[in-house]
């Protein structure tokens, strides 16, 4: 009896942990549709961005979609995105990145971490991620891929205009 009330407990946890990761999905996907902007951009096994630069205006809500549509598995190939502060130095950020190549591909350094204005995690093939984020002052912002190696070739520009 008592192993029947666990093996029952264990697949209500199970069943609403599913209900709540499909809550979360909804959530997301509402806050998406509900964005001034949306924009989606793609990085393949070939390093690049399918979209080199984009434009917003200030203040909008941009809703960020970024697809990984390689097919190379994660620890070899994974990609994100990180837009960055106008001045910050790619390619010195995606060097103290390296510690969090598996993950949230970011720094540990605070100071650098205060750089970013919107990333999403590291993801692996035919995964995506979404991020919703105001657009900051009028600029032009770069962003990058952080995975060790890939800031060289993966970049691009937010260009950011006043109302």
């Amino acid at each position: 009896m008592k192993t029947l009330m666990i093996a029952t407990g264990v697949a209500l946890a199970a069943q609403m942990s599913v209900v709540v990761a499909e809550e979360a999905k909804e959530a997301a996907a509402a806050e998406v549709k509900a964005a001034d902007q949306q924009v989606t951009i793609a990085g393949d096994d070939t390093m690049k961005f399918d979209t080199a630069e984009f434009t917003v205006k200030e203040g909008e809500t941009v809703a960020l979609t970024f697809k990984n549509v390689g097919k190379l598995p994660k620890i070899a190939m994974g990609h994100n995105i990180v837009i960055l502060q106008p001045g910050t130095e790619p390619m010195s950020f995606a060097a103290a990145s390296m510690v969090n190549k598996d993950t949230t591909g970011l720094p540990k350094d605070e100071a650098l971490l205060a750089k970013v204005v919107a990333s999403t995690k590291m993801l692996g093939p035919g995964e995506e991620a979404s991020v919703t984020f105001t657009a900051p002052a009028p600029g032009e912002y770069p962003y990058i891929c952080s995975f060790p190696g890939h800031a060289a070739l993966m970049k691009g520009v937010m260009k950011v205009e006043a109302k």
